[in-house]
């Protein structure tokens, strides 16, 4: 790489800890960690995976599917790119049908579709706003209407903001956060439920950053304790149902939330404080989604799983 500093805009106040590239390409901090993702960012949230550099890793060729959602029918909302496209493609390996309400990043999603098609998963892609009561139930009706019934509710559509200080954060935004990330995964849950049978699961998608309070993505980070919150009363008036409910909180994975929160100063030091010393390929967290979806966890609701290259402990 021909650069050798990264800085913030901030008036030099903050450069992430980054302070040097070395001629290898090792960034220099505290400890070296290999510069995967150079400066980038845009100006779309919840962000566009075609446009990443590079793009993320979402599929692990040497995956050994052995048919655990053999039948079943699985919604997982924003799987046209990261976290839930990985979570997607392992889940139709195992043989699920996958439903995929997503917001606007229509390129995206027909990328998704082919790689489903050329596995022969079957599949229903829908475009609308998670926010909308309307559109959940919607959701649900063509879900139940194409397949028949609904086995699995993955709530991974989100969006973050940076901002530096609370001070910032207008209320459109603020708004715009807690509708997306607890009002669409309250309502879709909530229309999802009363088609849900004994052995269902449900999986919500938390985040590391409530668990260590990230200072530049307060609103985000509220909405995702929420999540927690959710999950565990959900988990426990569900239990005599047998329908589990478990939360998932990533730490620092390459999906497009990232370029699309963060000024491009940030990128290339995701994940540089977790031991692994790296930020996370999504299909490197599939496989956990694919657990707590199979009757392989059939003694486990109302738990948060933590997969971060050991950044948090929890």
């Amino acid at each position: 790489m021909d650069y050798k500093y990264y800085y913030s805009n901030n008036n030099g106040q903050d450069d992430y800890g980054l302070k040097g590239i070395d001629k290898d390409g090792y960034g220099l901090k505290c400890n070296s960690f290999k510069i995967k993702y150079p400066p980038q960012e845009q100006d779309v949230q919840p962000g566009m995976e075609y446009l990443m550099r590079p793009r993320p890793v979402f599929d692990n060729p040497n995956y050994k599917a052995s048919s655990k959602l053999e039948g079943k029918v699985a919604i997982i909302t924003g799987a046209d790119s990261g976290i839930g496209r990985a979570v997607a493609l392992a889940f139709a390996k195992e043989g699920a049908k996958i439903v995929v309400p997503y917001y606007n990043e229509h390129r995206d999603a027909y990328e998704t579709k082919k790689i489903l098609d050329e596995i022969g998963a079957e599949s229903l892609f829908l475009s609308g706003d998670i926010k909308s009561k309307e559109f959940c139930e919607c959701i649900t009706e063509e879900t139940l209407k194409k397949f028949g019934k609904i086995d699995i509710l993955i709530n991974n559509a989100g969006v973050q903001y940076q901002q530096k200080s609370l001070l910032d954060i207008s209320d459109d935004q603020f708004d715009d956060t807690m509708k997306v990330n607890v009002y669409g995964m309250f309502y879709l849950t909530r229309s999802v439920l009363k088609h849900l049978k004994c052995g269902a699961s449900i999986i919500n998608v938390s985040s590391i950053t409530t668990f260590y309070g990230e200072p530049e993505l307060i609103d985000y980070v509220t909405t995702k304790g929420a999540i927690v919150g959710f999950t565990r009363a959900l988990a426990t008036n569900l239990s005599d149902k047998n329908i589990r409910v478990n939360a998932v909180a990533p730490g620092y994975f390459w999906t497009a939330l990232q370029p699309a929160c963060w000024e491009k100063e940030k990128i290339p030091t995701l994940g540089a404080d977790a031991p692994m010393k790296r930020a996370a390929e999504t299909y490197e967290i599939a496989p956990l989604f694919v657990y707590l979806a199979s009757d392989d966890s059939s003694y486990v609701t109302g738990q948060v799983m933590h997969i971060n290259g050991g950044q948090y402990k929890g």
